[in-house]
């Protein structure tokens, strides 16, 4: 009769055509909004502060420059005055020897104080001053070919001792022309100065006066650390503030999404659906932004009650009338069957015409149809109504057998299969334990005959819409807190576009076939509603490849709790 063996089941089958949808698209996730907004007002706060920061550095640094410029004219003007209310000595006169520059890369300090650039001495040249005097440069003006004769070049360092410069800083100062106005230079090791080339009026000699950059470089630096830190400051602030901000500005807009979240929830397919959520008054008065749209959605959920209100009027009008229809029409078809069979049986001795046997048949045969559909029918209004149903312990293995036997004599040309994994022990186990092993029972708490029709409806189906030498497996098995029902077949599959309506009433792949075989559309539908009602789950997987093909009809029951065994 049936065969209980084990086979290993391919993962499909297993999960009953179960589909973990990946929602991952490739893409990387928004950022919210309120993140945006935060980011947005830092990203400002940071380029107005990097532009005004910007804006005053130019300006200090213009107004340090102006400031040195005539710090450096006074310099000039100083030494000018020393230079001219000086005695001359013998080397400017042309009678002594001529001072030469030092080599270059010395800086020895000088010594003597009339080896000194006039006007360095005088009084009032602050540190970081520099003095060059180029005597001969007359000459030179004049058209002789005779160099520079002599040069003086000294600075005060920054611990008011006069050094001497190099003859390479020397040359730099010389390459300046005698413009009379204020030009920046970087002279090796001293760094950057403003200086101010000149020509003495009485001598003729080149006169190079220059003040040191250092400190208002200092002071630009010095402020520049300080907006930086500002900045740094004002756009943590910012961050708080505007986190908190924006927060309490989308919190009432968080709230009519959380609304609209709870809506999108409830399950309003079917059944007697109410949407009772609204947007506070206070959100909607939050803000005119938020109102509006607080509005329109209170508007649009008004709407959509309305509209699942006046289906579910329709829905109950449609499940009373069919209910009313089939109660009305048991009694008329009891009747006609009632009095196609009380001919039959008195009219056996009766010689009764060909045609009048056959139409007699016909009479019985579609009355027979007609009360099963009605039946179908008032099964479906009952389980709509959410009526319950016969609650006793069930055995699984008791309703497969004989719901395969009956298959098995229904469909003699396909091939049937029955595997009860949930009577062979685990594969995991020992064999002294296999052969201790005692199964626990296959029971679920319902309605007896409900589960014995949704069997008997799954393998009718597997034999009228393959063809015959089709192998249809009936397999039994046990998951966590759960028995599960597999009826898989290798026949050509279910296209998939009457697979999507395979569960829905009145549900036909093929027209002529289904008429033919007298099925009414309601076989899957039944089965659904009734499995729904054991609290359980029917799925189908199904494929129609030219190679790999088939069907697989998956349900799912709540295995029998101990306390609903005990009762």
């Amino acid at each position: 009769m049936w065969r209980n063996r084990r086979r290993r089941r391919s993962p499909e089958a297993t999960e009953s055509g179960r589909r973990l949808a990946n929602p991952r698209s490739g893409r990387p996730a928004p950022h919210s909004l309120r993140t945006r907004l935060v980011v947005g007002v830092i990203g400002i706060v940071l380029v107005m502060a990097g532009g005004i920061g910007a804006l005053s550095t130019l300006m200090l640094r213009q107004s340090l420059i102006d400031r040195l410029d005539e710090q450096l004219t006074a310099a000039s003007e100083r030494a000018a005055a020393r230079r001219l209310g000086a005695a001359p000595t013998d080397s400017e006169q042309g009678r002594g020897p001529a001072a030469q520059p030092p080599a270059d890369g010395a800086t020895p300090p000088i010594g003597p104080k009339q080896d000194v650039p006039i006007g360095l001495d005088a009084v009032g040249q602050s540190t970081g001053t520099l003095t060059l005097i180029a005597t001969g440069a007359r000459d030179a003006a004049a058209g002789s070919d005779s160099p520079v004769s002599t040069i003086k070049a000294g600075y005060i360092d920054d611990d008011g001792n006069y050094r001497t410069l190099t003859g390479t800083e020397c040359q730099t100062l010389l390459s300046l022309e005698a413009t009379g106005k204020p030009v920046t230079v970087s002279i090796d090791s001293l760094g950057y100065y403003r200086v101010l080339v000149t020509k003495d009026s009485a001598s003729g000699d080149v006169v190079v006066t220059g003040l040191s950059t250092a400190a208002d470089e200092k002071l630009i630096r010095t402020q520049l650390l300080a907006q930086l830190c500002i900045a740094l400051a004002g756009a943590l602030i910012a961050a708080v503030a505007g986190r908190t901000m924006v927060r309490t500005s989308l919190a009432p807009l968080e709230r009519v999404a959380g609304t609209a979240q709870r809506v999108a929830s409830q399950p309003l397919s079917r059944g007697e659906v109410r949407i009772r959520e609204r947007v506070d008054a206070a959100d909607l008065a939050s803000s005119q932004e938020i109102g509006q749209v607080g509005n329109a959605l209170n508007t649009l959920l008004g709407h959509v009650d309305d509209a699942l209100a006046a289906r579910q009027r329709s829905e109950t009008q449609v499940r009373q009338f069919v209910a009313d229809a089939s109660h009305e029409l048991r009694t008329p078809l009891a009747s006609i069957r009632g009095y196609t069979e009380l001919i039959k049986r008195s009219g056996a001795d009766c010689a009764l015409p060909l045609q009048a046997v056959h139409a007699l048949e016909r009479v019985h045969s579609e009355s027979v149809r007609m009360t099963a559909l009605v039946e179908d029918l008032l099964l479906l209004a009952r389980l709509d109504a959410g009526r319950e149903l016969e609650q006793a312990e069930v055995d699984l293995v008791e309703i497969l057998v004989d719901a395969v036997a009956d298959a098995r004599a229904a469909g003699p040309d396909h091939v049937w299969e029955l595997e009860l994994e949930v009577l062979e022990p685990p594969a995991d186990i020992s064999p002294e334990q296999a052969e201790e092993f005692v199964p626990e029972p296959a029971l679920v708490v319902g309605d007896e005959a409900r589960i014995r029709q949704v069997m008997v409806n799954l393998l009718a189906n597997a034999r009228v819409h393959t063809p015959a030498a089709t192998r249809v497996s009936t397999t039994l098995s046990r998951t966590d807190g759960a028995l599960v029902i597999t009826v898989a077949d290798d026949g050509p599959g279910i296209d998939p576009a009457v697979r999507e309506r395979l569960f829905e009433r009145f549900a036909r792949g093929d027209a002529s076939r289904e008429r033919r075989t007298g099925s009414t559309g309601l076989g899957m539908s039944i089965a659904l509603a009734i499995v729904q009602s054991h609290h359980g789950t029917l799925t189908v997987e199904s494929r129609t490849g030219a190679e790999d093909h088939g069907t697989i009809f998956t349900v799912e029951l709540p295995v029998a709790s101990a306390s609903a065994t005990s009762r």
